[in-house]
């Protein structure tokens, strides 16, 4: 398994005594799960986008991303997901991490202090290099779009 090192920092360092470091929770997880830090709890209606504190930055290495994706449990059972899945931390971003959330479910939803949110990925990044040119090779697809193999 690829390991990198990030540098981490809690913004708040006297707060954030009660808040877990972001981890991941097996062996072979490729995120790790993030809580939030918000102050009191915070309600989510049905149709509602809220941005979640995490009160940390970090610092990624040069050609490396931390993508910010959904944690599936919360997808599934409650309708709560990320509204830019996934969200893209650049590697020269260094603010902090936060998280917007939407409720696609039909109840109300509400998140504590230290409730897993979400998780995040490390990620390689490659930038492309873009080459102008008059033609595209053909394939078989062709530019059949959305469905055109089968459902």
């Amino acid at each position: 398994m690829l390991k990198v090192d990030v540098q981490f920092t809690w913004l708040d360092p006297e707060r954030s005594g009660d808040l877990s470091l972001p981890r991941y929770e097996s062996e072979q997880a490729a995120g790790m799960d993030v809580g939030a830090a918000v102050e009191e709890p915070v309600t989510i209606e049905p149709g509602d986008i809220i941005l979640i504190p995490t009160g940390f930055a970090v610092a990624l290495p040069p050609n490396y991303e931390i993508q910010v994706r959904p944690r599936s449990g919360l997808a599934v059972k409650k309708g709560i997901t990320i509204i830019n899945t996934p969200g893209t931390i650049d590697a020269d971003y260094r603010g902090e991490i936060k998280v917007g959330l939407i409720n696609h479910g039909k109840e109300p939803f509400t998140i504590s202090r230290g409730d897993r949110i979400a998780q995040i990925i490390v990620a390689p990044v490659c930038q492309a290099t873009l080459e102008v040119v008059g033609s595209l090779e053909v394939t078989g697809r062709g530019s059949g779009g959305f469905g055109h193999t089968g459902v």
